[in-house]
């Protein structure tokens, strides 16, 4: 029969058990579950992937390995997370705020909302600073008044919902994609290579890849998802541009993964532009030190446009392209062909 250590064993948030005769060659995950009723077998599934769960001087990964008589298993599990998230002292660039939302140009590197590696230091953890207990609940908890998202190491303008009307009425005109009303939501990207046309429309839908589940990938049976693009600016000769890309709807990376398709990968795009790495050792010293200096994709949100959610008013805001990119662009521009 397996025994739990009592309190006072190995540190807060270790658990201990000890296995008994009876226990032998049973799953290690079933195991434990059954003896550790605060935690799940998924769970402990996870906490051994971690590395959280060891015997001895052995760390287990495996959840299917096989207990072994007298031998004492010991679970490092991780303290619960606050169950909301904190108000942060985060400064932020507001671009308009009155009763009922807040526009923000955020930052490149900011996350929108905690998540899995980010419990804090994010944009909501900065709102509930700034705004107090006046945001919208209809995102839940971990996202009150979130109403879109960018990429962490996307730039750009946001809006920010401050009261369940408001989130609604904005919500619906994000879900419209603009088709029946003002809704705008066009983005500036440095991408790779000289697109053949000015213009043009990728209509790919979009899910996650089967090869790997944290990119996105143009699947058959994806979400619809259609991105409007045009060439502002040709760099000839370090074989790059500036483009605007519009969006018809916002899925995650949708951006990144449409410009890829067309052979077009954002610039400091390491996950999807990891083909033309090779293309940053042929710009010139100040071209491919802003490149490096920059690093993240080049991409920034540049104009947003909506219906105000309670006058109804078409508000349109338009952000110039933060310092990373603008040095980036001035760096191309002064590249001659020779």
């Amino acid at each position: 029969m397996s025994q739990s250590v009592p309190e006072g064993s190995p540190a807060p948030g270790v658990l201990s058990v000890v296995a008994g005769p009876d226990d032998a060659g049973e799953r290690i995950d079933r195991f434990l579950a059954a003896r550790l009723p605060d935690l799940s077998r998924a769970r402990l599934q996870a906490l051994m992937r971690q590395g959280a769960v060891s015997a001895g001087a052995r760390t287990l990964e495996d959840p299917s390995a096989r207990v072994n008589a007298g031998e004492t298993y010991v679970v490092a599990a991780p303290p619960p997370a606050p169950a909301a998230p904190q108000a942060q002292a985060i400064a932020l660039d507001v671009v308009l705020e009155d009763d009922h939302l807040i526009v923000i140009d955020k930052p490149a590197g900011l996350v929108v909302h905690p998540a899995a590696g980010h419990a804090d230091g994010t944009l909501v953890n900065a709102l509930l600073a700034h705004c107090g207990t006046s945001l919208s609940g209809v995102g839940g908890v971990a996202r009150p008044g979130i109403v879109h998202r960018l990429d962490k190491d996307t730039s750009g303008l946001m809006v920010v919902a401050k009261h369940d009307l408001a989130h609604r009425a904005l919500s619906a005109q994000f879900a419209d994609h603009g088709r029946t009303g003002p809704l705008v939501r066009s983005y500036r990207a440095f991408v790779w290579g000289l697109p053949r046309h000015p213009r043009g429309v990728v209509d790919a839908p979009l899910g996650r890849s089967e090869r790997n589940r944290e990119k996105i990938a143009i699947r058959s049976d994806g979400r619809f998802a259609v991105t409007h693009w045009e060439t502002l600016e040709r760099f000839e000769a370090s074989d790059a541009s500036l483009v605007e890309c519009r969006l018809e709807t916002g899925r995650t990376h949708q951006i990144r993964v449409h410009m890829a398709s067309l052979g077009h990968p954002l610039m400091g795009d390491a996950v999807y532009g990891a083909s033309h790495r090779t293309k940053a050792s042929k710009l010139d010293d100040g071209a491919r030190a802003a490149l490096e200096s920059l690093d993240r994709q080049a991409l920034h949100a540049a104009v947003l446009g909506f219906a105000h959610p309670a006058t109804g008013e078409t508000l349109l805001f338009e952000s110039a392209l933060p310092g990373d990119l603008a040095a980036l662009a001035a760096a191309l521009r002064a590249r001659r062909d020779p």
